[in-house]
């Protein structure tokens, strides 16, 4: 995995593919609008957000919620963070410095294995391309019966969870069904004057 720049932008790639570029961040801050949409007027609302990238989405959340709002960002990956601490502080860097933040540095599957029941007013996942593994092979959990159970239970009463991903996936939408949520298929442009919604975010309502 590597960060690169180039005049002024910045992308992350993973062996040459590209996973995220500055330029092209209007998914990710939907992913985050949708993800808060229902929660904007809770008291002490809580929010998992998985995968920090260049942190659009995290700035979305922040943008949505108030002061008490508490948001932890899990990222598998310590370069990233220390990327986004050093080199993109211009970019969404310093919002790992608000009071809200709460950054921890491993796989979100153990993050949600660890949590309590109902827990979390909404649960943000963008830590592959879709919903299965690719930035580990293992993420693929995640995304079948046992991952979504769990996710289900970690998520309060009324509590949202969004999934962002690169395509559509008629499955996904079924196992999120059988695990008990109420989904919607939302497209999603690449940037804001794009005229095709190629992405998709899958928001799962408990």
């Amino acid at each position: 995995m590597a960060l690169y720049e180039h005049d002024g932008s910045y992308c992350i790639r993973l062996d040459q593919l590209e996973l995220m570029h500055s330029s092209l961040s209007t998914s990710e801050l939907l992913l985050g609008e949708l993800a808060t949409k229902r929660i904007t007027t809770h008291a002490h609302p809580a929010v998992l957000v998985g995968g920090l990238g260049l942190g659009f989405t995290l700035r979305s959340v922040l943008a949505a919620l108030g002061s008490d709002a508490t948001v932890q960002v899990v990222e598998l990956m310590p370069a990233i963070v220390d990327w986004n601490r050093e080199f993109l502080r211009g970019l969404n860097g310093t919002l790992l410095d608000d009071p809200r933040v709460e950054v921890i540095v491993a796989d979100i599957w153990e993050v949600i294995a660890r949590a309590g029941r109902s827990c979390y007013d909404a649960v943000i996942l963008d830590i592959d391309n879709g919903p299965c593994g690719m930035v580990q092979k293992q993420n693929d959990r995640l995304y079948h019966d046992e991952g979504l159970h769990r996710l289900e239970a970690v998520l309060k009463p009324g509590g949202r969870a969004a999934i962002w991903s690169a395509w559509r996936d008629q499955g996904f939408v079924r196992r999120l069904s059988n695990a008990g949520f109420m989904v919607q298929t939302v497209p999603a442009k690449t940037h804001a004057l794009a005229k095709r919604c190629p992405y998709t975010i899958f928001v799962a309502d408990k």
